[in-house]
């Protein structure tokens, strides 16, 4: 970067060119219908096909390797990553965190999507529960108000609570993504100091969601849920507000 801010050109090309290639490398692994776990061809057969030297190959390799599109099991090869949400969680972590030191937008926003996700398809998740399943759900809220009556915290079972309320959906990916947004969301939970909240009041909240989900009421349990991000909500915008 100049010392006026800009960035040259020449800089800016090379990281399109970049991207362009990283671009390339995945169109070849869909094309070649590669999945998971399978080998990649080899840098000296990808240089080949790609038309690239091999420098600027390993730089984009090493890019795809930390978005999780790829492994480099050094002395064995190359190969397509099996699903991996890491640098999705890190790099939503960060912005929320950093957003933190502002008006905390990016925390408020991503709280926005988990509440999203969680209110829109609890009534998909009861229509397809089993008794079993929510004999399991009910054992995390059992959980969390034992611990709460001893004066521990319950940041693990509070997590399954929410996970085994939308397995009955079988949607891996909903899933993953619901994994990515509870880890970013405890990293916030810490950085707010938010860890001295009223345990058997948190623990009567997930009561009244599982009461809610057990009773088959949709529209009863999305308002639940609603009101528990509401209120994690309102912590965020104290802690940036003070």
């Amino acid at each position: 970067m100049t010392t006026s801010g800009v960035v040259p050109q020449a800089r800016f090309s090379a990281q399109a060119r970049l991207r362009a290639l990283q671009s390339d490398i995945m169109e070849l692994i869909l094309e070649r219908e590669l999945e998971a776990g399978d080998p990649l061809p080899t840098e000296n057969e990808l240089s080949v096909a790609l038309g690239v030297g091999r420098n600027t190959l390993r730089e984009s390799l090493k890019v795809l390797q930390a978005l999780g599109v790829i492994e480099i099991r050094h002395g064995f090869g190359m190969f397509v990553a099996p699903s991996n949400f890491d640098a999705l969680a890190d790099g939503l972590t960060f912005r929320g965190r950093l957003s933190l030191r502002h008006q905390g937008l990016e925390a408020l926003q991503l709280v926005d999507v988990r509440q999203a996700l969680e209110s829109g398809l609890i009534g998909s998740s009861i229509d397809v529960m089993t008794k079993e399943q929510l004999a399991s759900i009910e054992e995390t809220v059992k959980q969390m108000e034992e611990l709460a009556a001893a004066g521990e915290n319950f940041v693990a079972a509070d997590a399954e609570f929410h996970r085994r309320l939308f397995e009955p959906l079988n949607n891996e990916l909903l899933i993953n993504l619901m994994g990515v947004f509870w880890k970013v969301y405890r990293k916030i939970h810490v950085e707010i100091g938010a860890g001295n909240e009223d345990l058997a009041k948190t623990a009567a909240i997930h009561r009244n969601i599982y009461a809610a989900v057990a009773a088959g009421d949709k529209v009863l349990a999305a308002e639940l849920l609603n009101r528990h991000f509401d209120g994690i909500r309102r912590r965020i915008s104290e802690a940036v507000g003070e």
